[in-house]
């Protein structure tokens, strides 16, 4: 028992002891008050030609240029490391960046300086990326105003930097699909990645059922135990959860009427039969990269619907709508009430982005740590 607590607790102490070192240094550093007249010198990670992340890309410097009209200068100081950030680099992603560019969805930063028209930021102002590509592993930006969100700074670094993609996703999925009641039951897969932990920290939050199907792994009860204190009713790996058919009848569960897969393949199969009549089930990603299949049957017998969801899409057709500012103040909220916390997770030096981008493309599906990047 002891060494199963043992594994346990590392999912939170390696995390909180990186994260409070990375947090020390920020409030120890002085903030930069902008002006016309100072200079920045911008270390970014840049990539001339699609491909291998190891091969195109580079750690150059060059010179921060002066804000104009409404633009301001923010300071980067965390960036995550996500999926879709490879796949850009690698020029499979659906948005790509003109060359040169800089990887980089969403990053929490400061403003350090302003142009002389800009209204809504100050100097000291803490934001968010509104806008894609951000380009954001780099340590500072000249962008307009507009592109970016102001944040509480009650809200910790890490849940901030990663605001925009995984925590979003989670909300939206859970929104916009089918009305859920408390009470209700929602199946995923997948229940230990970003999103993942995002979606059952939020069906806690609003008092949903969350039933979580996982990969099986050596450290299962380790990833078991983690994943119920963030809040998961149920955690099961994928053949548990094929082989109990009458799952839900036996724990005296509604049968759900949403299911979140990011997987595919038979693991996708697996939670679309869970689903009661009218269900719809909501794809994300494919991890497993094999292809959802469906048999007939659910669509004539119980009207299963097949929905797919890109946050990206979503972001742009609502930019700046009251619709996005009230979904971030509902994230926001539950952030400042430690209902809402960032997934296990490791900040590494930006000299040091090889150990992120490997360790991001070689997860294989089981419970690992979500990288940032230290841009202060």
């Amino acid at each position: 028992m002891a060494v199963h607590m043992n594994k346990v607790m590392s999912w939170f102490v390696i995390s909180n002891v990186v994260n409070n070192n990375f947090l020390s240094k920020v409030v120890s550093a002085k903030v930069l008050h902008g002006t016309r007249n100072m200079s920045y010198t911008v270390r970014k990670l840049e990539f001339k030609e699609f491909g291998d992340p190891y091969k195109v890309l580079n750690l150059v410097e060059s010179k921060c240029e002066e804000p104009q009209n409404n633009q301001v200068v923010v300071k980067f100081l965390l960036a995550p490391v996500n999926p879709a950030d490879i796949n850009t680099i690698q020029g499979v992603y659906p948005i790509k960046p003109e060359l040169p560019g800089v990887p980089g969805a969403e990053a929490v930063g400061e403003i350090v300086a302003v142009g002389s028209q800009a209204k809504t930021l100050q100097v000291g102002d803490r934001v968010i990326c509104n806008t894609q590509p951000a380009s954001t592993w780099r340590t500072h930006a000249v962008v307009p105003e507009s592109d970016l969100l102001k944040v509480p700074k009650d809200i910790g670094l890490v849940e901030a930097a990663g605001a925009t993609s995984n925590p979003a996703t989670a909300y939206r999925m859970l929104k916009d699909f089918v009305t859920l009641a408390p009470g209700e039951v929602v199946v995923q897969n997948g229940g230990n990645s970003a999103v993942g932990q995002n979606v059952i920290q939020l069906a806690a939050a609003w008092g949903l059922v969350s039933v979580n199907v996982v990969r099986d792994r050596p450290d299962l009860p380790a990833l078991q135990s983690y994943l119920t204190q963030l809040g998961a009713h149920h955690v099961l790996t994928e053949g548990e959860f094929e082989k109990q058919r009458d799952f839900f009848e036996k724990n005296s569960l509604k049968k759900p009427q949403l299911s979140l897969n990011c997987v595919g393949g038979k693991s996708a199969l697996s939670i679309l039969r869970a689903l009661r009549n009218n269900g719809v089930m909501v794809t994300y990603g494919g991890m497993s990269r094999e292809p959802v299949t469906a048999p007939t049957s659910v669509f004539i017998f119980k009207d299963i619907s097949l929905r797919g969801f890109w946050m990206t899409r979503w972001h742009k057709s609502h930019r700046n709508t009251e619709v996005q500012k009230e979904m971030y103040k509902d994230l926001f909220d539950l952030m400042r009430q430690g209902k809402l916390k960032a997934p296990s997770h490791k900040i590494v030096p930006l000299d040091q982005y090889k150990d992120a981008i490997s360790n991001t493309m070689n997860v294989k599906g089981y419970a690992g740590f979500k990288y940032f990047l230290d841009l202060s």
